[in-house]
């Protein structure tokens, strides 16, 4: 154990200083911060199989208590296992069959003694309660918490938001993105019989235990990140619907406020527009077994999986507004399209490290680019993307440090979203690829993921490493530039690319009247091709930058 602590503390260290290589000021990471981001030794000795959860709140006093079982599969023989709970929560017992176990803790860690010995292969259940003050959100979903808020009618409307801070704030678990339950969760939420209980997966039943209170109980088939199960509790009504998918017929609920269900009626007609666009770029919606949902939501939204959160007030746009500035962000409610988006990205496909979020927002916010495509036309979709370009900041590497629970920039939704616009453009093939989206749909169906997995696949179909543009995109802050120069009789083009990470080689496909030219610029190498008559004057270069996310810069003269 000592040797493991060193370890840890060195790699907490390296990936701390090789964060600030990158031209960003250096952060400082706690110990909490690598239990929770890291997978140690007490950790990787069992793999969740399912969480089993139910949980009573009280409105008046912001106040949760419940409890947790949780099966898991012994991978190797341990004697000590790290459950995480944030503060203030506190656990209250700890079993694992008739077993009463000690425990102790450290910050937001608890460590469980095992005093039996746990042979490998076999499925335990470990029995948790626990209880306390959650922490409450300020400003949901970005900050994180519990939600104890009053809908427009003055009565209770509670829910949870914890992305990146993680379902710990809630309730214990092993909090750590790589270990989903294998076979689902069931959550039982405890309220009083005035109010509606919903969750992720498909209502199984609803039962008073005492009087004046219902359990509602709600099961999960497939695997599920810790923060997506979450409650919703209000005052709630329910229609349903269906769509013909790839796979058969595709239940939907919408589950809304009672004075919102005319304008949910409405509004929620978008998402069969929706299970088709992305069906068809992406494959088959992941998640048949437990249905479809929209849920009224106090806060905007989140892609809580088959139980999507919606506070985007039944109109189009994010909240009214295009995030795109063309026009195009106004047809269709970005709550809508973009949390679903994450079924398939986040949700079926998640990333192992909070670092590589970029897996789900990037691909996520490219969604509403295909998404735009698919409905409108391509030019509709290229130009909704090249206007989302407008958020990007540049202010830090998309990818973040690894061990830590820390993500990158949010540069990771538009920047991301632009480098998969380039390579598509770059590959020059829209079934290509497509059949790529699909392919990692089917490859890592309910799995999660680095983003060396993701380069991969994407550099198999692209037909070349795409390691050098990864890094381009996701690990600096430059834009690359591409610069050009034509000879003085028009006959010969001149071109590299600069202010790039060396060997950054995206292809460029351009078309004009006059034909089309395949570049390969090097990096910092002047490359040259012989220009056809004419060419030169009625090219139209200037498209360049509309394709692909790069800087066009024409000099006079090729020079170092």
């Amino acid at each position: 154990m000592t040797k493991f602590k060193l370890l840890t503390v060195l790699g907490l260290v390296y990936s701390g200083l090789a964060f600030g290589q990158l031209g960003e000021k250096k952060e400082v990471f706690t110990h909490q911060d690598t239990l929770r981001g890291t997978l140690n030794a007490d950790r990787t000795w069992w793999d969740v199989m399912h969480y089993s959860i139910s949980v009573t709140p009280d409105f008046d006093t912001k106040s949760i208590k419940g409890k947790v079982d949780i099966r898991f599969k012994v991978l190797f023989p341990g004697k000590r296992m790290q459950i995480d709970l944030q503060e203030p929560m506190v656990l209250t017992k700890a079993y694992i069959g008739d077993t009463k176990l000690n425990y102790t803790r450290e910050g937001n860690v608890y460590y469980l003694d095992i005093p039996m010995s746990l042979r490998k292969g076999k499925i335990e259940k470990l029995a948790l309660a626990y209880e306390g003050f959650p922490k409450v959100a300020k400003r949901a979903p970005w900050d994180g918490g519990w939600i104890f808020q009053k809908d427009a009618q003055g009565r209770p409307w509670m829910s949870v938001a914890c992305q990146g801070l993680g379902a710990s704030v809630w309730y214990p678990c092993k909090d750590h993105q790589s270990d989903e339950p294998d076979s689902g969760a069931v959550m039982m939420i405890t309220i009083p019989d005035t109010l509606v209980g919903v969750a992720n997966g498909r209502l199984i039943n609803k039962k008073s235990f005492s009087q004046g209170t219902t359990t509602w109980r709600w099961e999960v088939k497939n695997p599920i990140n810790n923060y997506n199960l979450v409650p919703y509790i209000g005052k709630y009504v329910n229609f349903t619907d269906t769509v013909m998918g790839e796979k058969g017929k595709l239940d939907m609920s919408y589950w809304v406020l009672d004075y919102n269900l005319e304008k949910a009626q409405k509004q929620f007609l978008q998402a069969k527009t929706m299970i088709h666009a992305f069906e068809y770029w992406m494959g088959p919606y992941p998640f048949y077994e437990d249905s479809y949902k929209l849920v009224d939501a106090p806060h905007l939204g989140m892609e809580h999986q088959s139980a999507v959160a919606y506070g985007n007030k039944y109109q189009n746009g994010y909240l009214g507004r295009d995030q795109s500035a063309t026009g195009w962000g106004l047809k269709w409610d970005f709550i809508i399209v973009h949390e679903s988006g994450h079924e398939w990205f986040a949700n079926s496909i998640t990333s192992k490290d909070l670092a590589d979020m970029w897996i789900h927002e990037g691909f996520t916010n490219y969604s509403e680019t295909l998404f735009t495509d698919y409905v409108y036309g391509a030019q509709a979709g290229n130009e909704y993307n090249v206007g989302s370009r407008r958020n990007i900041r540049n202010d830090r590497p998309i990818i973040g440090p690894y061990g830590v629970n820390k993500e990158g920039s949010g540069d990771m939704y538009p920047k991301s979203g632009s480098m998969l616009q380039s390579i598509r453009h770059a590959m020059n093939n829209d079934d290509k690829f497509r059949e790529m989206l699909r392919f990692l749909s089917k490859k890592f169906y309910h799995k999660t993921v680095t983003t060396e997995d993701i380069q991969a696949v994407v550099s198999e179909y692209f037909g070349s490493p795409v390691n050098k543009i990864f890094d381009q995109y996701l690990r600096t802050i430059d834009i690359p530039s591409l610069e050009y120069a034509i000879s003085t009789d028009k006959t010969k083009l001149y071109y590299r690319y600069t202010n790039c990470v060396e060997g950054f080689d995206l292809p460029l496909f351009i078309k004009g009247n006059t034909g089309s030219l395949i570049l390969g610029p090097e990096s910092y190498k002047w490359n040259s091709k012989e220009l056809k008559p004419g060419q030169a004057a009625a090219f139209p270069f200037d498209s360049i930058e509309k394709a692909y996310y790069i800087k066009l810069r024409k000099v006079e003269t090729p020079t170092e």
